[in-house]
């Protein structure tokens, strides 16, 4: 049984790990300044395509239910990221979304009934302690609404992620994921023309790999492993794993652009995977059953995340 688990939370945080990549493709595959492009181009596609080879569409609940996932776990995630990214440096972005396990935790105790332990909270702050030692720099400057933006980024990552675990679907997990990167993705599209205008006409055969990249790789496969790790682990164990986006970030431009590593930062990526170790050995029996009116419904729902695009480190 510790075995199986172990195999699945390191396929979960397979996830994030990622979509830690996703700074590097963007700046050196994708065409500059259209962030919002790269996320209608990463989830669209991939949704349609799972939906496609599934060939399940919603039924009944499970047409608003995918609305309501897909803007908490796509849409409403990506552009709020979006906000905060361009109004923060991504530092100070990085760090105040650190702040979602701990948020989901809350409402995991709130909506599901899970037991909120010491050790949770323990593990959240020393997260948020590491990834600011990771990314955060002493010359950062705050904006009130890029603040706020990526609170509300973790904000509603952390809802998606608990009404997923609440909301157990009757179709296959191929095709509830599809379900959400559709419903996500659609709901970009005229967030993306209002702020960036109309796409390119021309891709260079980098943008084009860069693209199917994000789409395959970075959407289509990473969120089936971040749903079923949710459908077997609890929403507070798989949000932590999303704090391994920023370390690998800064690993990959440590490695690959040649960036500086200073003994801070090598130090808030320690803290960071000490407080993940911490949140996933916690004991089985530290939450509690779910009581009546608080465990999932009788009609199922998928498992969704993270994320979308992680923010990045200002030196990643």
């Amino acid at each position: 049984m510790l075995r199986h688990r172990l195999a699945i939370v390191l396929l979960t945080a397979l996830a994030p790990a990622v979509w830690g990549t996703t700074y590097l493709v963007t700046t050196e595959l994708l065409p500059p300044h259209r962030p919002l492009l790269a996320a209608v181009i990463r989830c669209l596609p991939a949704g349609l395509l799972l939906v496609a080879l599934t060939r399940r569409l919603p039924q009944g609940s499970w047409w608003w239910r995918s609305l309501v996932l897909g803007a908490l776990n796509i849409g409403a995630f990506q552009a709020l990221l979006f906000i905060a990214a361009y109004r923060l440096p991504g530092g100070i972005a990085a760090t105040v979304g650190a702040v979602g396990p701990l948020i989901t935790a809350g409402l995991s105790a709130a909506v599901l009934g899970d037991r909120l332990t010491l050790r949770t909270v323990l593990s959240g702050i020393a997260g948020v302690a590491g990834v600011s030692l990771l990314v955060l720099r002493a010359n950062a400057k705050l904006d009130a609404l890029g603040v706020a933006a990526a609170l509300g980024g973790a904000v509603v990552m952390s809802t998606g992620v608990v009404l997923s675990k609440r909301w157990v679907s009757p179709a296959p997990l191929l095709a509830t994921t599809g379900w959400q990167l559709t419903a996500g993705g659609l709901m970009l599209v005229p967030v993306a023309l209002l702020t960036e205008g109309a796409p390119p006409t021309h891709y260079s055969a980098a943008n084009l790999l860069g693209y199917a990249y994000l789409c395959l790789i970075g959407a289509a496969f990473t969120y089936v492993l971040w749903f079923r790790g949710l459908q077997a682990l609890t929403p507070t164990s798989v949000s932590f794993l999303a704090l391994l986006s920023p370390v690998v970030a800064t690993a990959i431009g440590w490695l690959a652009l040649g960036q500086d590593l200073s003994p801070l930062q090598a130090l808030g990526a320690l803290v960071v995977l000490g407080s993940l170790v911490a949140a996933q050995t916690q004991r089985p029996g530290a939450a509690k059953q779910p009581g009546p009116g608080t465990g999932p419904e009788p009609e199922p729902g998928p498992v969704a995340h993270p994320a979308a695009t992680p923010s990045v480190p200002e030196n990643a």
